[in-house]
């Protein structure tokens, strides 16, 4: 995933050789020189670009239905009835060859019973299957395996899109079939052991089966076999492995210890906040729990089946809380990537614990006369109902924002401190007016853990909003949406016409001069230490509408560009040092934001080259062809370190 796409030169305007050289601060640049530029120079247009057309879900026709009903395990196989394991739910509708087999995923058997045989692919088409809302939730019916990945990949797809506003593209390459359309493809049964993981190279997320290890707890027989695509958590967390990969390709590149760690915290999260989907399991947790979301291991803890077939010392996998006096610091944290991730999880799902105590606290008031404190025994039915209705609504609105603010992430090199911002930004975009302090809480949370960002003076909402370009920046004219094509609605591209000449607009203004300056990005050219900086690269312009809470919407553009620099790595190897920018551009054309990563950063080169060296970094990097490459197979890798996901 670290290969550059083959470059397609935008025709920038001749004037834009003779752009100024850029002033580098000694911290930027490491006290090297000004790049001495080789005009002229080019934008290249990145393959990402062509990719938005390859992934698009089919489009409601009249007559036809909106939902397709199928049953589901909210958890897993062995969870409890009083659990509501099993839920009837509304996937959106399309036509489905047998696999199942849509525009947008192909599942694909890959089983051999003790014969030989493969298991029959399900047709959810089939009229009885469809009278019945698909097949029976089962352990031991290999056809509603596959309609268990295909239902829950389908409705995180569905989060992703309802949340950006737009179709999302994948971040691999594939071979189009006669449409054009090119499958992410579910293997529910890909191999005998325990990890499933997203395979970028391939296009396929791998679901691996296992014997339960002899201490085996719960329901799970010793000896037995537990098939990792039954469990809820692990089919939303892989999918949104290979969905943040469509938006952020270059997130696969572990150029920090966040970078992995949020891959790996997102997912977790979006499997969290996607559980609370489910009214009765809520209402179930809520009721055990005595109206405390933090309290239930159903509703804060991930992958309880694997954990328990495992024997894990623990009841689940991972958890999203943390006790006082365990409570991670960011400085102190495990570069390792699960480890790190659990940091930002406990962060966000801390916000969703002040805001969901700030709502529910006046429906505690009336319930209890006022005092606030529950009397023993069972709460009323009615103030189970409320709570629980507060909790879905709420988690659904943490998980659009997580979703959202991806769009105000850098191309490259995340930090979990930009993510802070990236919410922020995001948020008070939408909501400038935030009653219940949704944003004061992700800061208070982040703080309590010395997620710090870097650059910031204060934690003060103002300091932490992403800046707009420096004054006198002109919009990006061509790109206003005045002058674009679109298709069905402002959030669909008219064509691959329509897509190539918006990335050929963006490459034209960046060689205007000053542009990359005024942008963060460097000058291409060769440095005074002989770094060859090339030039940038558009990776992505998509479209976004957002809605808010009182309806308003907003359109924008996001243009994702990235630029490396050529230097020698620790061991003296040829090194690509990543940078590049996010742009946020309004409907007239006017870049509002800019999320950029410099790259001729000397602290952020110095974080990377200690990260590579680590033990951690050795494991995610590996010389390929003389130069650090991210390793192959890379999921499978870091999943397998943990047994799962």
């Amino acid at each position: 995933m670290d290969q550059p796409t083959t470059p397609t030169p935008s025709t920038p305007d001749a004037s834009a050789a003779q752009a100024q050289s850029r002033g580098l601060t000694e911290d930027e640049a490491g006290g090297a020189s000004a790049p001495e530029l080789a005009p002229p120079w080019a934008v290249c247009i990145g393959e990402g670009v062509r990719r938005a057309l390859r992934a698009r879900p089919y489009e409601r026709q009249r007559g036809d239905p909106v939902y397709r009903p199928l049953r589901i395990y909210t958890l897993d196989a062995g969870a409890s009835r009083g659990d509501a394991p099993v839920a009837r739910v509304n996937v959106p509708y399309e036509p489905l060859a047998p696999g199942p087999k849509g525009q947008l995923f192909e599942v694909e058997e890959t089983f051999r019973t003790a014969d030989g045989l493969r298991p029959q692919v399900v047709d959810l088409d089939a009229p009885r299957v469809l009278l019945e809302s698909g097949r029976t939730p089962s352990p031991s019916d290999p056809q509603f395996h596959q309609q268990m990945v295909y239902a829950v990949c389908t409705l995180t797809y569905a989060a992703f899109r309802k949340a950006l506003g737009r179709d999302l593209a994948w971040g691999f390459d594939g071979t189009p079939d006669a449409d054009g359309l090119v499958r992410l493809r579910l293997l529910p049964h890909a191999f005998e052991g325990r990890n499933a993981y997203y395979d970028p190279e391939a296009g396929t997320l791998n679901f691996g089966y296992f014997r339960n290890a002899g201490d085996a707890r719960g329901r799970n027989v010793p000896g037995g076999v537990t098939f990792t695509c039954l469990a809820h958590d692990i089919v939303a967390h892989e999918v949104t492995h290979a969905l943040l990969d469509g938006l952020r390709a270059h997130f696969t590149l572990p150029t920090n210890p966040d970078v992995l760690a949020f891959h790996e915290a997102l997912a977790d999260l979006v499997a969290i906040f996607q559980r609370f989907g489910y009214p009765e399991v809520v209402r179930a947790a809520i009721r055990r729990a005595r109206g405390r979301p933090e309290k239930s291991e159903v509703l804060t803890g991930l992958a309880r089946q694997l954990a328990r077939a495992t024997g894990h010392h623990a009841e689940t996998l991972r958890s999203t809380v943390s006790a006082e006096r365990d409570l991670p610091r960011y400085r102190e944290a495990s570069p390792a990537p699960h480890a790190r991730g659990e940091l930002l999880i406990g962060a966000v799902f801390e916000a969703f614990l002040t805001v969901f105590q700030r709502k529910s606290a006046r429906l505690l008031r009336l319930a209890t006369g006022g005092t606030g404190i529950l009397p023993e025994g069972d709460l009323p039915a009615d103030l189970v109902e409320a709570l629980a209705d507060k909790a879905c609504a709420l988690a659904g609105q943490f998980l659009t924002i997580c979703i959202r603010a991806v769009d105000y992430c850098p191309p490259v090199d995340i930090e979990f401190g930009e993510f802070l911002r990236a919410v922020i930004t995001a948020d008070y975009d939408l909501v400038p007016d935030d009653p219940w302090g949704y944003r004061e809480a992700w800061i208070d949370a982040f703080q309590r853990r010395g997620i710090y960002p870097h650059g910031v003076a204060s934690l003060s909402e103002d300091a932490l909003l992403w800046r707009a370009p420096r004054p006198g920046t002109p919009p990006v004219a061509d790109l206003s949406f005045g002058r674009l094509a679109f298709g069905a609605s402002p959030t669909q591209v008219a064509g691959r016409e329509e897509l190539e000449a918006q990335a050929t607009a963006l490459a034209t203004y960046l060689t205007g001069p000053g542009r990359l300056q005024a942008l963060g990005l460097a000058e291409p050219g060769t440095d005074a230490s002989g770094n060859v900086i090339d030039p940038p690269c558009i990776e992505s312009v998509r479209p976004s509408r957002r809605v808010g809470p009182d309806g308003q919407m907003i359109f924008d553009l996001v243009a994702e560009v990235t630029q490396y620099r050529t230097l020698r790595g620790p061991n003296g190897t040829p090194m690509r040092f990543y940078g590049g920018a996010t742009f946020i551009l309004g409907p007239s054309g006017a870049i509002r934001y800019v999320v950029s990563k410099d790259p001729t950063s000397a602290r952020r080169l110095q974080r990377q080259h200690a990260f590579v060296e680590s033990d951690t970094g050795q494991r995610a990097w590996v010389v390929r062809d003389g130069r650090p490459q991210s390793t192959a197979h890379l999921f499978r890798l870091l999943h397998a370190r943990d047994t799962v996901g």
